[in-house]
Order: C-alpha cells, then sequence, then structure tokens
C-alpha cells in the first residue's frame, strides 16, 4: 500500500464502515453540509436566527458547500451509490445548480480532457478590466453563462444518459425544493435561502480566477496559484494546493499537502505559493490598478506532459460520442501509477 493509500484509507473502525465513507477525512466534509443545511433551516424556521451575522455564515458555508462538490465529483464520498447520487442533490441545493455539471465543466473542460480545441469556459481572459478587481467581481456573469452553455451542449450529446439522468434529478431536487420554499415563504426564502445558495455558486467561479490569473498556464508547474496556510486548507478541505490537484486529479483531498510537498513545491515559482489568500487578494485585487490577465487559452501539450517522468493528469480522451458515462466514473481513488482517467466522452 503506497504513501497515498495509508494517508487516505478506507473510512473504516474495527471492520465496520464509517457512515458508508469510503475516505476517514470525508466525515469533514459531512460536518461542513451538516453545519451548512443546519443555518439554512435555523433562519427559514426561527425568525431569531435572521440576523446579519448566521446570514454570513451561512454564505461562507455555501461557499464550502461549492468545494465539496468539487471534491465529491472527483472521488464520490460514500461506497453506496444511491448515497452518492442523494449526496450530490443535496449539494445541488446548497448551491442552486446541478452538481453534476461539474464533471464537463470542471473534471473535463478545466482540466483540458476534453475541451475540442476551446478556451475554458472559466478561462480568467473572459475578463478584462484594468482594475483588477472588477475582474474579480464581474466574472461569474462571464463564466457562469459560459459554463452552463457549455454543460448544455455536452449533455444532449449521444452516450450521456447516465449522467443525463442524475443532471436532471440534482435539477429537479434543487429548483424543486427551493420552489416549494418560495411559495411558503417568499421573501424568507429570498433573503435566507437563495442569497447564500448564490454566493456559494458565485464564489465558487471566483476561486478559479483567483487561482489561475497572471500564472504560467502552458507550464507543466506554474499554472496555477496555492494557498498553503494550514488553518486556510482545514476548513477548505486542501482545495488550496491547486497545482497539485491539477497534476494529479486523482488524488484523494486528504493527501494533498504531502504531493505538494513532494512534488511542487521543488520545481514551481516560490510566488505561486501563497500563505495568506486575504493578503494576496489585498495586494492583487483590491490595490492592483493595472492589471492586465495573459490569455490562456490552451494550456501544456499532452506530448508535453508525457516527457516527463511522472504521468499529469490521464490520457487523451478519445474522440467519440458512442460510449456512456458514468455517473459514479470519479468514484474510483487513483494511486499514484495510475491517475485517475476521465470518462470517454
Amino acid at each position: 500500500m503506497n504513501s497515498t493509500q495509508t494517508q487516505a484509507q478506507n473510512a473504516t473502525s474495527g471492520g465496520r464502515p464509517l457512515f458508508g465513507l469510503k475516505y476517514a477525512a470525508d466525515i469533514r466534509q459531512v460536518g461542513i453540509l451538516s453545519v451548512y443545511m443546519g443555518l439554512l433551516a435555523s433562519m427559514f424556521f426561527f425568525p431569531i436566527f435572521r440576523n446579519p451575522v448566521v446570514l454570513v455564515l451561512a454564505c461562507y458555508f455555501s461557499f464550502l458547500n461549492a468545494v465539496i462538490i468539487h471534491n465529491s465529483l472527483h472521488q464520490a464520498p460514500f461506497h453506496s451509490s444511491a448515497l452518492n447520487s442523494f449526496w450530490k442533490m443535496l449539494l445541488s441545493f446548497g448551491n442552486l445548480y446541478p452538481a453534476s455539471a461539474n464533471m464537463p465543466s470542471h473534471n473535463l473542460v478545466h482540466h483540458h480532457f476534453h475541451d475540442d480545441g476551446q478556451p475554458d469556459w472559466a478561462d480568467p481572459y473572459h475578463v478584462r478590466f484594468r482594475w483588477n478587481l472588477l475582474n474579480l467581481l464581474h466574472f461569474p456573469n462571464v463564466a457562469g453563462p459560459n459554463t452552463f452553455e457549455g454543460v448544455s451542449r455536452w449533455m444532449g450529446r449521444v452516450g450521456k444518459e447516465a449522467i443525463r439522468r442524475q443532471y436532471l434529478a440534482e435539477q429537479a431536487f434543487a429548483f424543486g425544493l427551493t420552489g416549494l420554499l418560495l411559495f411558503w415563504d417568499l421573501w424568507g426564502t429570498l433573503f435566507f435561502i437563495v442569497v447564500p445558495q448564490l454566493w456559494g455558486a458565485r464564489g465558487i467561479l471566483r476561486i478559479n480566477h483567483i487561482q489561475h490569473d497572471g500564472a504560467e498556464i502552458q507550464d507543466r508547474w506554474n499554472h496555477s496559484r496555492n494557498f498553503v496556510g494550514r488553518a486556510f486548507n482545514w476548513i477548505m478541505c486542501n482545495n488550496g494546493y491547486h497545482t497539485i490537484h491539477h497534476n494529479r486529479p486523482g488524488l484523494h483531498w486528504s493527501v494533498l499537502p504531502e504531493h505538494h510537498e513532494k512534488e511542487v513545491v521543488p520545481q514551481i515559482r516560490p510566488e505561486l505559493n501563497e500563505r495568506s489568500m486575504v493578503m494576496y487578494l489585498l495586494r492583487a485585487y483590491v490595490f492592483n490598478f493595472r492589471w492586465l490577465p495573459q490569455r490562456s487559452s490552451i494550456w501544456l501539450s499532452r506530448e508535453a506532459y508525457t516527457a516527463h517522468d511522472k504521468p499529469i493528469n490521464a490520457k487523451p480522451l478519445a474522440r467519440s460520442d458512442a460510449s456512456a458515462t458514468s455517473v459514479d466514473t470519479f468514484s474510483k481513488p487513483a494511486t499514484d501509477d495510475a491517475p485517475l482517467s476521465p470518462p470517454v466522452s
């Protein structure tokens, strides 16, 4: 058993599964989602909780909900397909968009397994204000429509029946439950359910801009910015380690720090490892009035990846729409020697 498997081992205690989870670390994600749903329920049912403090907390946990969507679409947390399906429906309600939209938009296009030569739907180049703060604020208004137009095209292709069914179930659950709450209490739902839902959905798009703007997109190591503070990564489930995630998307989030230190730190430009996101945001966005993003429509070629000792991402996709895509394609953990492969599209 290699170090990855040892540190992200199957979630058992005395041979008994821990809530049906594959990895013990994922109990943190269950806890985060539980807190978020509790905050929404408290504001909806009990007027005493309808105050700015609880609303701000709900918005923050909504962003963490979007982080968990990202993790769950790379590694489904439960052994049970039914539990994974319901988990994704709850996450979809948390951000008011189908979690399975991440498979084409993030797993395939953003990771450039299958972009058909087109720019990333969430490429930082899509916004070009001179004041970088305006780019950050406006970015979801551009990346959001780009993403859902692309997701709709992808879902309409032949061979996507399984994931399309899951996508529609998530959509029905998220919008159906939100619609019922709106019918029950229109203004309460708009302010204390919909506002947090949308905050997280837009926030996760902004993180893409923060992690990639100004980076050397075609470089093997310098394509992403990392935020390496321990407290930040504890609550963010290690999503600050973005370079290693792009290079090795099959690794479970719980083992990213060790692989970042071992593989990324010796190679990356030191300035792309930031200790504090808050300080970086102040420096790069609030007080930066002369920034223009570089064009990043393509990443390092697949041939360049294969020239290195360690494999990056996975093999190129076959250009065929004949094969069905499994809803749980991203549920199997990958080892160091067998990085995660995307579904054939």
